[in-house]
């Protein structure tokens, strides 16, 4: 039986098939009547062409009644027509070999804590092992003692380490002026002091005093492309030429989990150090990317994906956050569901006829018809996945048939670095341009998972690659790739 989420789909499609189709038809008749009418000026005086408007058939009398209507409205959509959003440029933080956790010492750890038993410790050792990840992943300062320290100055200290030199770096790049910031947004989601995170930075750097400021928390690893589409949201409502300053975090020390319940532990396993600072514009000069399209799909409204992952407290009162064991399927259909609206947007016409097709045999047929899979490489030359983990790079590159180049960003970047939550998409873009893949035209993809439960797709334009490698994989780039197929590989 159809679905209701497939009418939906074909809806979508049907209206926006139809929207452009109006849209078309409508400037077509414009331009043929301003052609025709002055035309009909050279063949004949005023006085005579007012004649013969009596004789006209009713057909011409409905045209005549349209154009004014087609007129409104390609006006109104030129009104309408936001701003271009560009990104001048970006950072990712510099890891430090200072804070450097090996598989044998976050193993060794675990083994002489006080908190685990036997059986957790075994878990761990197995979940690391198939992780992906190398041995230069970092963990905070506060994770190097026996019993970690989780106070709220640690956690303000490693939040400070990582944006403030990350952001020191941006601006290195950018040379702008702190009072060119017109507005700040920063995503944590879940370190929450008082005063925020985008409070630290105002204070830190000075920044103008009518700065807006907005601080996201508890969003998961999504954040940063919510981030993204609030800034271009944010930028068709101030001064044009105005810039928006992103910082994307996790802050893990304050978040570590003491207890034994199996399912808490993926996030102490997998969450590493990172962060990314960006600087959007509307502004094209000196832009690096151009902002195409920011897709959000939030299926929260189910209780099983609002619950997947969720921060709470075990049997024994410590706070972690639980992954459920629906989370990859859950995570699968919400990716489809974004495929679906961002699919119109960005796949050619080919793609669009066969997949319309495809699921309007479905209803027709009123039974279960395996709905065609657009061709996503088409739309896109690079994929930044979400380095949930390796299932979850597997499981996009199983859906969407991407080549295992497709998909080297993300597994190179969880070996080198871990699971940096929202800013992990970053380390995989600035991958691929120090690779020197990036090419003048060449459209990326960024895919990020996140609580919620939501997919958050953004979809970036390549206007000026970078010149050379100096960022966060300048001292390692020429290693990889490398071989993760054997228990996470070494470089």
């Amino acid at each position: 039986m159809t679905s209701l989420s497939d009418l939906k789909h074909l809806k979508r499609l049907y209206y926006l098939a139809t929207n452009k189709f109006l849209l078309m038809a409508t400037t077509i008749t414009l331009a043929a009547a301003v052609l025709l009418l002055q035309a009909a000026q050279r063949i004949a005086p005023i006085d005579e062409l007012l004649s013969q408007l009596r004789d006209l058939q009713p057909i011409n009398l409905l045209l005549a009644a349209i154009l004014p209507t087609a007129m409104l409205r390609i006006y109104s959509y030129l009104i309408r027509h936001p701003r271009n959003v560009y990104l001048v440029d970006y950072a990712c933080f510099r890891t430090s070999y200072k804070y450097r956790a090996p598989k044998a010492t976050f193993l060794e750890h675990a083994h002489i804590s006080p908190f685990f038993g036997e059986s957790t410790t075994k878990f761990i050792e197995r979940v690391i092992e198939r992780s992906g990840m190398g041995e230069d992943t970092l963990v905070p300062p506060a994770l190097y003692y026996v019993e970690p320290d989780c106070s709220l100055d640690e956690g303000r200290s490693e939040a400070e380490m990582v944006i403030f030199s990350t952001i020191d770096d941006l601006l290195a790049k950018t040379c702008i002026a702190l009072d060119a910031i017109h507005v700040l947004i920063t995503n944590c989601s879940l370190f929450c002091p008082v005063p925020s995170i985008a409070d630290r930075i105002v204070n830190g750097y000075a920044l103008r005093d009518d700065i807006r400021v907005i601080n996201l928390s508890g969003m998961g690893c999504s954040a940063g492309v919510t981030a993204v589409g609030l800034a271009k949201n944010m930028l068709q409502i101030i001064p044009s030429g105005s810039h928006v300053l992103v910082v994307s975090t996790e802050t893990l020390g304050p978040q570590y989990y003491k207890g034994n319940v199996r399912s808490m532990h993926l996030g102490n396993i997998l969450f590493r150090v990172g962060g990314s600072a960006m600087l959007l514009s509307t502004c094209k000069h000196k832009a690096r990317f151009k902002l195409a399209h920011v897709e959000r799909t939030l299926v929260g409204a189910d209780d099983a994906a609002y619950r997947c992952v969720y921060q709470e407290d075990d049997p024994e009162g410590n706070i972690g956050l639980t992954l459920s064991k629906d989370l990859m399927a859950i995570a699968g259909e919400t990716l489809k569901a974004n495929m679906t609206a961002i699919g119109p947007l960005v796949l050619p016409t080919s793609e669009l006829i066969k997949y319309l097709f495809s699921m309007a045999r479905k209803v027709l047929h009123r039974r279960k018809i395996r709905p065609y899979i657009p061709d996503f490489r088409m739309a896109f030359e690079h994929f930044c996945i979400h380095v949930g983990g390796p299932a979850v790079i597997d499981s996009v590159q199983l859906g969407l048939s991407l080549s295992d180049e497709h998909v080297e960003p993300s597994r190179m970047t969880l070996h080198r670095f871990g699971n940096q939550s929202s800013a992990s998409v970053w380390y995989q873009l600035a991958y691929i341009e120090d690779k020197g893949r990036m090419r003048k035209g060449d459209r990326v993809w960024m895919i990020g998972f996140g609580a919620g439960y939501k997919c958050n797709t953004a979809v970036w334009v390549c206007i000026q690659p970078s010149p050379n490698a100096n960022g966060s994989w300048a001292s390692c780039i020429h290693r990889y790739p490398v071989d993760v197929s054997k228990e996470g590989g070494s470089a």
